[in-house]
């Protein structure tokens, strides 16, 4: 859809070919771009489980008539990112009990279905206390409804995913990161369900009381919780991604928000690492954040002892063969940042026994291995009926020990490369576990911001500790 739009508004007709369950996505999406009357020639049904029989006997009787047809009309409208008939700020757009505003709500498709706390002036105004930045900034454009990310609007989703006021400098630097065109926002809403995912580095974490230790990513942790919570309602509310009764969500099944993954620096200091924000490029002691996308979550992996490399060969069998199926995306897209978290005894015992990230790296590239028939299968049973790796290594998208043999039961490689593997320490630090998060591929890559504090800094949070103690 977006390439036709480019195509026509470069002066070229063009057609998008969509397939049924997606009509609706893709005029939502062609609204989002500026067009009123996208040309779109509709596949009645779902190709991949269709027959070849049925296959051809639609493209032949329906697709082709449709696409010979919206050849000869031109796509037409023009681009804009505010719509006139939505609330500007500071408008008060209802009035009534909380529950009336929780059903007025979830009328708007403005909720997330759990009770939103109202944003009345007064509290976004609040929120704003903790930014240099002006109300009415426009942070970026919000795809794939194209309207404007402003610093009023961060503060109004803020407010009704529950956060507190401080978390204002947090809950900008998330936006500005997944606004960054390489996170591909406008994909969110792809069919894997894949959920964004926050990692949190820096003096904040404490300043703040964000969760770094047992239960790091279970709701209950106020910080942790409601930034989460914000960044999905911000993608409901502001980019649109919204599930049925909205079109623009089209994941078949997905999960629930991500807690905020805040890492235990204290932890990482006494094993002589860096945090992961040093990883990702920053300096040491910076208040960072990154977002990526997560598409599912490995099971809890234990491993015992003092010898790091039994901890790590856990972690090769589990968590590796864990991102095994998901690993055909990376050779196909070159794309691909999974993450590992260890909890801090974990971590410790390989570092006392003499190893850093970059072994544990280098022995996950070396040693997780899956059939590379296996990686044919789940590719081509995801409809990219293209990916051939003899094909792929001929043309040099992989390298050459991808294909070393015709052998379907071969081994390649899990990891496409090792310094794309990440780490994070949190959790119980009395529990020897691990646990690996999938990152999808080129949609939400990870994309990091610093975090920008207000000049009064200190003393709003200072006398934000004493209203916490006052207040019990």
């Amino acid at each position: 859809m977006r390439a036709s739009v480019a195509a026509e508004k470069a002066g070229v007709p063009a057609v998008s070919i969509i397939a049924a369950p997606f009509l609706e996505l893709a005029r939502a999406a062609a609204k989002g771009l500026g067009v009123t009357e996208p040309s779109i020639a509709a596949y009645p049904g779902r190709p991949m489980i269709d027959t070849d029989d049925e296959l051809r006997e639609k493209v032949k009787n329906s697709l082709v008539p449709q696409i010979l047809a919206g050849w000869s009309e031109r796509v037409s409208g023009a681009s804009g990112t505010r719509r006139p008939d939505e609330p500007r700020p500071r408008d008060v757009v209802f009035s009534g009990s909380f529950q009336q505003v929780q059903d007025y709500f979830d009328d708007q498709l403005w909720s997330d279905g759990l009770p939103v706390a109202p944003p009345t002036v007064a509290s976004v105004e609040e929120f704003l206390r903790y930014t240099d930045r002006q109300a009415d900034e426009i942070v970026g454009v919000c795809p794939p409804e194209s309207r404007e990310a402003t610093i009023w609007n961060i503060a109004v989703n803020g407010v009704m995913a529950g956060c507190r006021p401080e978390y204002m400098p947090v809950l900008i630097a998330v936006v500005e990161a997944i606004l960054d065109p390489e996170f591909l926002l406008e994909d969110a809403g792809a069919t894997p369900g894949w959920e964004p995912l926050i990692i949190l580095n820096g003096p904040i974490i404490k300043e703040l009381n964000f969760n770094h230790g047992t239960g790091v990513m279970r709701v209950g942790r106020r910080a942790n919780t409601s930034v989460g919570r914000f960044l999905r309602l911000f993608m409901r509310n502001v980019a649109g991604q919204r599930i049925p009764p909205g079109v623009t969500d089209k994941a078949t099944i997905g999960y629930t928000f991500n807690v905020v993954l805040a890492e235990d620096e204290d932890a990482v200091r006494e094993l002589g690492w860096e945090p992961y924000s040093v990883d990702r490029g920053f300096a040491r002691g910076e208040n960072v954040v990154t977002v990526q996308s997560c598409v599912s979550i490995t099971p809890p992996t234990y491993s015992s002892g003092s010898d790091a490399l039994n901890h790590v060969q856990i972690m090769s069998e589990v968590i590796g063969q864990g991102f095994a199926y998901w690993a055909y995306t990376s050779m196909r897209h070159r794309r691909w940042y999974p993450v590992i978290v260890m909890s801090p005894s974990v971590a410790k015992a390989i570092a006392d026994d003499g190893w850093n990230k970059d072994d544990i790296r280098k022995y996950l590239y070396e040693n997780t291995r899956m059939q590379a028939g296996l990686a044919e299968k789940y590719a081509r049973n995801t409809a990219l009926n293209d990916f051939d790796l003899k094909d792929m290594v001929a043309r040099g998208v992989l390298p050459p020990e991808y294909h070393e043999s015709d052998d379907p039961q071969r081994l390649i490689r899990v990891f496409y490369k090792s310094e794309w593997i990440h780490f994070v320490v949190a959790g119980d630090p009395g529990r020897s576990q691990a646990r690996g998060y999938v990152q999808s591929h080129r949609h939400g890559v990870p994309v990091s911001r610093r975090i920008g504090l207000p000049s009064n800094w200190r003393q709003l949070i200072e006398s934000s500790d004493e209203r916490c103690s006052l207040s019990g």
